[in-house]
């Protein structure tokens, strides 16, 4: 009995802690610097955007997007530091309009009047992360 619940405690253990480190590690490639990591994701989806809708890795490109944005909202949407900036208000209309989009839409290609909108905040946010608000 005693060794049932020692294997038990320690199998717990073992998982709390892989589960923990498994967690802190970002699978987008996004740091934690706030900064570097909206011009990163501004690059990113710029490029994702520019992508002609017959591209043959547009699918997986979409997954990935999604994967970022989700990535950076869940990071940075909590954080009293960046959470107020209007850089960030900024960036989270922006990825809510994509995301919502790819959430309808699927693989259909983006309508330009909706990259124009995104480019145009995109250059905003950049633009306020650059002044530090």
């Amino acid at each position: 009995m005693f060794l049932k619940n020692f294997l038990s405690r320690l199998l717990a253990l073992v998982l709390v802690v892989a589960i923990g480190l498994m967690g802190c590690s970002s699978g987008t490639g996004l740091t934690g610097n706030y900064s570097q990591d909206t011009l990163k994701v501004i690059e990113t989806l710029s490029t994702a955007l520019d992508l002609p809708s017959d591209a043959e890795n547009l699918s997986e490109v979409q997954s990935s997007v999604r994967a970022e944005i989700n990535d950076y909202i869940s990071r940075y949407r909590r954080d009293a530091s960046s959470g107020k900036l209007r850089s960030f208000t900024t960036m989270q209309t922006a990825l809510n309009s994509l995301a919502g989009y790819y959430t309808s839409y699927g693989t259909r290609p983006v309508p330009e009047k909706l990259k124009k909108r995104l480019k145009q905040e995109f250059k905003q946010a950049s633009v306020a992360v650059e002044r530090g608000v």
